[in-house]
């Protein structure tokens, strides 16, 4: 039987640090950056053991969007992966349960950038339909359309999807 617990970042063991970095850098080849992880982190951590070893992660950690120009603080859903020796057992779908859960207590829209629909739609997080900026240091807000068909959100309270939502930059991805 799988253990889910949510772990402030301040509060995460190094042992688990260790543990969630390999997880990370096995479930994404090599490509989560340290920058990946410095977004991951400054929030709260799923964190599911199986039989005492770390076999999924997932963190939620604040960020202010714009939602049709309306400024909002959300939970954004970073670093979600399973071990690929525990990929396909319900693992990943027990993160965002738990991610799920931290959302609604804080009654905060979730929010997450993905290729990955299908799974995350079955979970009860929807598309986003508008177009997608990122509000630049300098202040002046840029398009980024790569990113249109990645973002999906968890509202909690009712949002335009067809808006455009805006997040501010940061280094590495600023989705």
């Amino acid at each position: 039987m799988a253990d889910v617990a949510i772990v402030d970042t301040d509060d995460l063991p190094s042992a688990d640090v260790a543990a969630i970095r390999r997880l990370l850098d096995l479930a994404f080849d090599g490509r989560f950056a340290d920058t990946d992880w410095e977004h991951a982190c400054g929030g709260r951590h799923v964190v599911v053991r199986d039989r005492g070893a770390v076999v999924a992660h997932g963190s939620v950690v604040p960020r202010r969007l714009w939602i049709g120009g309306d400024e909002h603080d959300v939970g954004y859903v970073e670093a979600v992966a399973t071990t690929p020796q525990a990929q396909g057992r319900g693992f990943a779908t027990l993160v965002m349960r738990a991610v799920a859960d931290a959302l609604d207590d804080d009654g905060r829209i979730g929010v997450l950038s993905t290729g990955a629909w299908h799974f995350y739609e079955r979970l009860g997080w929807q598309r986003w339909h508008g177009p997608t900026s990122v509000r630049r240091t300098t202040g002046a807000v840029v398009r980024t359309p790569d990113e249109d068909d990645g973002i999906m959100v968890l509202p909690t309270t009712p949002v335009d999807r067809t808006s455009t939502i805006t997040c501010a930059e940061r280094v590495g991805d600023d989705w």
